[in-house]
């Protein structure tokens, strides 16, 4: 059973959050599912602990090694000369034992105003064994997947600054075996990231110092990937993101941040057809990269039914409203104390419909000298969800904090 499950989880190119609507009830009878599936999903799994005990929410908190995968322009903002760092998390451990992200970044900063890095993700699909019609062993295989970027982060001012990713994406799922008497082989893709960052560290609440911040993602902008010479290509999950975050300092030993983040795939959603293939409702999802993503914001088919003639028919205002379902949230509070311990916790929501990943998260980080750990969990709260459980560990190594902190003008170079 374990060997098919993977297979499954192989051989479908399509997200892998797209969960079922586990103890729904009868409620679940009446929606429409209709989740947006795209290759390589495992580029918008959440790498590190700190966002992931924060209900993934963390394209606004304050920079640290892992913010190439949330926002590399606040990384402009960074009080250290470079960082290292290291995440592992099993993955989907309610289904198999052997799936696990790997995820590796580090950055040095150049002057005043310009940050280098990049970072390497490691996705493994554990073990599968192919079989022939008849049950004969093809061959084992150890499906992978990985994303090697380089990214750049340019300070404009002393409160906004720019970043840009570019990567390459590699996803090898079958090993070439053929399947359906099709030839696979290997998807391959380069795309981009172009962020924002705005900081303000000079907001006062009452008697309290406060940092606002305010960033925004377009991630994994690219090409297509195929897997067979003759399918459909299918899209990167090319993703925005929209993130604000509130710093309140209490004390020069206690300080508490909370963030939000919200989350909209820019991929065409699937229509709806009729027996014969024709669109019923929603827009053809074969289009170009770039009209894809603007398509994006009004594709949405809505609830289709039928009357006893079969003739289709639209609920109204049905459409607006999936299109707001495909809207994800993350929400997330971190307590610190001396910057030595850190304590977190959050919920991410994700609409019934477009997938019902709905979950509860919390961790903790102790941090001492260079050194810090970050370790969080995951907690659902639908019935049978395969990220129930989820657990990921952290480790970051800081050098040097001797950015500038007299906070004049800015002199870009």
């Amino acid at each position: 059973m374990k060997k098919l499950l993977v297979a499954v989880l192989v051989l479908s190119p399509v997200a892998l959050f797209g969960q079922d609507v586990g103890g729904a009830g009868d409620k679940a009878e009446q929606i429409q599912l209709n989740t947006i599936t795209t290759a390589v999903p495992f580029l918008i799994i959440t790498p590190d602990s700190r966002a992931g005990a924060m209900g993934d929410a963390g394209a606004a908190l304050s920079p640290d090694v892992n913010s190439f995968h949330w926002n590399t322009a606040k990384l402009a903002f960074t009080e250290q000369d470079a960082e290292l760092g290291i995440s592992y998390s099993p993955w989907l451990r309610q289904l198999v034992d052997d799936i696990h992200l790997s995820y590796l970044s580090g950055y040095t900063k150049v002057g005043r105003n310009h940050v280098f890095g990049g970072s390497l993700r490691y996705f493994s699909l554990g073990n599968i064994t192919f079989t022939d019609q008849i049950g004969s062993t093809i061959r084992e295989f150890n499906p992978n997947e990985f994303e090697v970027l380089g990214g750049y982060a340019f300070r404009m001012s002393d409160r906004s600054a720019i970043g840009v990713n570019g990567k390459f994406i590699f996803s090898n799922l079958t090993g070439g075996v053929n399947v359906g008497n099709v030839g696979t082989k290997p998807g391959i893709a380069g795309a981009v990231d172009l962020s924002y960052n705005f900081t303000n560290p000079d907001i006062r609440l009452g008697s309290k110092d406060a940092t606002w911040s305010f960033s925004t993602t377009i991630s994994n902008i690219g090409n297509k990937i195929a897997y067979t010479v003759d399918a459909d290509r299918d899209f990167l999950p090319t993703n925005l993101r929209i993130g604000n975050a509130l710093k309140v300092d209490f004390d020069k030993y206690n300080s508490l941040t909370w963030s939000f983040d919200v989350n909209k795939l820019l991929v065409p959603t699937q229509p709806v057809r009729d027996a014969d293939g024709v669109i019923i409702s929603g827009k053809d999802p074969n289009v170009g990269v770039t009209l894809g993503m603007i398509q994006s914001f009004y594709d949405a088919p809505g609830d289709v039914d039928f009357d006893a003639a079969g003739n289709p028919s639209v609920e109204k205002n049905s459409r607006f409203f999936e299109e707001m379902n495909e809207i994800n949230f993350g929400t997330g509070i971190e307590y610190w104390y001396s910057n030595i311990l850190a304590v977190r916790t959050g919920f991410f929501h994700e609409a019934t419909s477009k997938g019902n990943r709905k979950y509860l998260t919390f961790g903790a980080g102790i941090y001492y000298s260079i050194f810090g750990i970050d370790v969080s969990y995951l907690a659902s709260v639908t019935q049978n969800n395969p990220l129930a459980n989820t657990v990921r560990f952290s480790l970051s190594f800081k050098f040097g904090n001797d950015a500038v902190k007299d906070g004049g003008e800015s002199s870009l170079d």
